[in-house]
């Protein structure tokens, strides 16, 4: 019984926490957004004009863990299956994240654009039985800056 109530004590701080901290995370994001939406992004390889412009190789990664209460709720989906909205918040966050900082290095390079932008994401931890502990959102591509 006892180990009962410290589960469910955990739980319920896992998800008040976790949610506080989502939601104080997304409003940063939005924000950020916000100040960054005249760093034009694009998937398209071939830069307009290229010769009239400077490339460079700019980036942007982030590394966001999973809670105690997202990891047990997915958990309990993987046994039924279905979507696991729990890990799609976590990876949306992830990688507007990741192309918020590469836009900020963007502009730190003076560049108005980047193109060619591409996305990878990795697990880069492994809780016990293999759950998703942590996982990795990189953006790159080439940020433009007009010569």
């Amino acid at each position: 019984m006892y180990d009962l109530i410290i589960f469910l004590v955990l739980l319920l701080l896992g998800y008040v926490f976790g949610q506080r901290a989502e939601k104080r995370h997304f409003k940063s994001i939005i924000e950020r957004e916000k100040q960054l939406r005249d760093i034009l992004v694009f998937s398209e390889r071939k830069i307009p004009e290229a010769d009239k412009v400077e490339g460079t190789l700019v980036c942007g990664s982030v590394v966001i863990s999973v809670d105690f209460f997202k990891r047990f709720v997915a958990g309990l989906r993987n046994l039924v299956g279905g979507r696991v909205s729990s890990y799609e918040s976590l990876l949306e966050r992830g990688r507007r994240e990741a192309i918020l900082r590469l836009k900020e290095e963007a502009r730190e390079r003076g560049a108005q654009s980047v193109w060619n932008i591409r996305l990878e994401t990795s697990s880069i931890y492994k809780g016990s039985g293999q759950s998703i502990g942590a996982v990795e959102v990189l953006a790159y591509g080439t940020a433009a800056k007009t010569r």
